[in-house]
C-alpha cells in the first residue's frame, strides 16, 4: 500500500515506467478491471482506446473544482494505490485471475461496494509481469470523500490470504497446511510491509509529521517551535518503530536452527564443553 497522493498522472508514469501522452495506449493495453459507471465525456471513444492522459484526467475529474472534498484529517491526497505481486514459485495467472484479484481487493478497501454505481473511480493495471496495480480516487463523482476502513491493511492481508487459499497460490516455501511456520512467515510479510519506511502505511504519517516539524521550527511564537520540537521527537520515535518491526519480522523469518539428535539407548550424552571467558547476562 502506497502513500496516497493528489493526482493520477505521476502514478501512472510510475507504472509505465514511460511519461504520460496523448498517443500512449499503454494503459488502455493493460488493463484487466475497472469500478464504477464509466462517464466518456472526459475523453474521445471507447475506455479501450483511451490514451494515459485520458486516463489520468479520468480519476482526477472528481477532485476539480471541489476544494470542500477532503478526508476528515483536511487532506486531499485523493490517489489511493496498492500493488499486488506473486510470491516466487506461484504459477502465472490468466487475464480473468488478475481481474478477479483487482475486483475483491477494491472491495476489501471498500473502493468498490456492491450496489454502489456512484462509487469511487478506479482502475487495475498489469504494467509489469506477476504483479498489479490498483489505482483509486478516493473522491465520489458526487464531491464527497471516500473513507477508507479502519484496519485496512489487515483486511488486504487476509484478503490476500483467502485469494491465496481460491487460487492455489500457495509457494513451496511456504507449506499447505498452515501450522507455526506458516503463521511466522506471515507475520513476518506483514511486519515487513508495516514497517516498510518508504512505503509502508507509518511512512506516510512520517513524511507529513516531518514535513510539519519544518514548516513549524522557525516559527516566532515559542508554544508553536516547541510543538514542532514534539513533532521531530514523534517523528525519530516512529522511525525507531519502523525499524523494530523490521528486526522482528528479520527475527520471524530466520530458519529455525534443527533440534539436536537425542543420544542412542545406552550411550551415555557427551558433556558441552566448558565456556571460557563467558559474560554474565546484563
Amino acid at each position: 500500500m502506497h502513500a496516497r497522493v493528489d493526482a493520477a498522472g505521476p502514478v501512472l508514469s510510475t507504472i509505465g515506467d514511460r511519461t504520460i501522452s496523448t498517443s500512449d495506449r499503454f494503459i488502455s493495453n493493460n488493463l484487466v478491471a475497472y469500478g464504477a459507471e464509466w462517464d466518456t465525456s472526459s475523453a474521445d471513444g471507447e475506455p479501450e482506446r483511451w490514451s494515459s492522459v485520458d486516463w489520468a484526467e479520468y480519476l482526477d475529474e472528481p477532485s476539480l473544482g471541489r476544494p470542500g472534498a477532503e478526508s476528515t484529517g483536511e487532506d486531499r491526497s485523493a490517489i489511493f494505490r496498492i500493488d499486488v505481486r506473486l510470491a516466487p514459485g506461484d504459477r502465472d495467472l490468466t487475464r480473468p485471475e488478475w481481474s478477479e484479484i483487482a475486483h475483491r481487493f477494491a472491495r476489501a478497501a471498500r473502493i468498490a461496494v456492491p450496489g454502489d454505481e456512484q462509487g469511487c473511480r478506479w482502475i487495475a493495471v498489469q504494467a509489469q509481469p506477476r504483479r498489479l496495480d490498483l489505482i483509486a480516487s478516493l473522491i465520489r463523482p458526487d464531491g464527497s470523500w471516500q473513507p477508507l476502513p479502519s484496519g485496512l491493511l489487515g483486511r488486504l492481508a487476509r484478503e490476500a490470504r483467502r485469494l491465496e487459499d481460491d487460487l492455489g497460490l500457495i509457494s513451496p516455501r511456504r507449506p499447505a497446511t498452515p501450522g507455526v511456520a506458516d503463521s511466522a512467515e506471515r507475520a513476518a510479510m506483514l511486519l515487513t510491509q508495516v514497517g516498510d519506511e518508504t512505503s509502508g502505511p507509518l511512512a506516510g504519517a512520517r513524511d507529513v509529521i516531518e514535513h510539519l516539524a519544518q514548516r513549524l521550527v522557525g516559527h516566532p511564537q515559542a508554544h508553536v517551535r516547541e510543538a514542532a520540537h514534539q513533532l521531530e521527537w514523534t517523528a525519530r520515535r516512529l522511525r525507531d518503530f519502523q525499524q523494530d518491526l523490521t528486526t522482528t519480522a528479520t527475527t520471524l523469518s530466520r530458519p529455525q536452527a534443527a533440534a539436536p539428535t537425542p543420544p542412542a539407548p545406552g550411550v551415555p550424552a557427551r558433556p558441552a564443553a566448558a565456556r571460557t571467558g563467558a559474560r554474565p547476562m546484563t
